[in-house]
């Protein structure tokens, strides 16, 4: 085993495995998030692409951060509980230039619910914020969704890249805080309500 193997073994892993419609821009998020790229090119992800992220805890230790980017047509698909096993957090994504997208949610979260039972944390991830002349997704709309399920809520912009430190900063967060010990209070959750 190599010095770099055996480092990345030794890290803590965090899984989070994002789902959605097809078309929403999972693919795309996790590109901009991993490697600071965007596409206009559109592939449907089959089955599930899996994704590597470095991140550092507290300052002090590192983190390996494995994003499960799971294929839009997965919902019906015997595979979902496989992906889906293990998560530390479900990020539910919507194109907030298609209103089926949020409607389709609930399907996702009984799917998701069904393989495991609710992860520990859960997002609602709008994307293409950067379309706001397209946009038919309230805010305002998705933030109660979220909320009325207990999930954060954000927007980005897989092609502008917008937010997107904000929101993953924000939903690391609290698995570095239940990595050193401590229990998870939902503090930024109740900051986003209050907003």
């Amino acid at each position: 085993m190599s010095d770099s193997e055996e480092e990345v073994s030794l890290d803590k892993q965090l899984k989070l495995v994002l789902v959605g419609d097809p078309g929403t821009g999972k693919t795309s998020i996790v590109r901009r998030y991993c490697h600071q790229e965007f596409s206009r090119q559109y592939f449907p992800t089959a089955g599930v692409d899996f994704f590597l992220k470095r991140a550092t805890i507290h300052g002090t230790r590192d983190a390996t951060i494995q994003l499960w980017d799971v294929g839009g047509s997965s919902i019906d698909g015997k595979m979902l509980d496989k992906y889906i096993f293990g998560a530390h957090v479900v990020i539910y994504v919507i194109d907030l230039t298609n209103s089926s997208s949020l409607d389709n949610l609930s399907q996702w979260i009984q799917a998701v619910h069904s393989s495991q039972g609710k992860p520990a944390l859960c997002a609602v991830l709008g994307n293409k914020c950067d379309m706001e002349h397209q946009r038919v997704i309230r805010i305002d709309r998705q933030q109660k969704f979220a909320s009325d399920h207990g999930f954060f809520s954000y927007v980005v912009s897989a092609r502008t890249g917008e937010n997107h430190s904000f929101s993953a900063r924000h939903l690391i967060y609290p698995l570095q805080i239940q990595y050193h010990g401590v229990i998870v209070k939902s503090i930024m959750q109740e900051e986003m309500m209050q907003k």
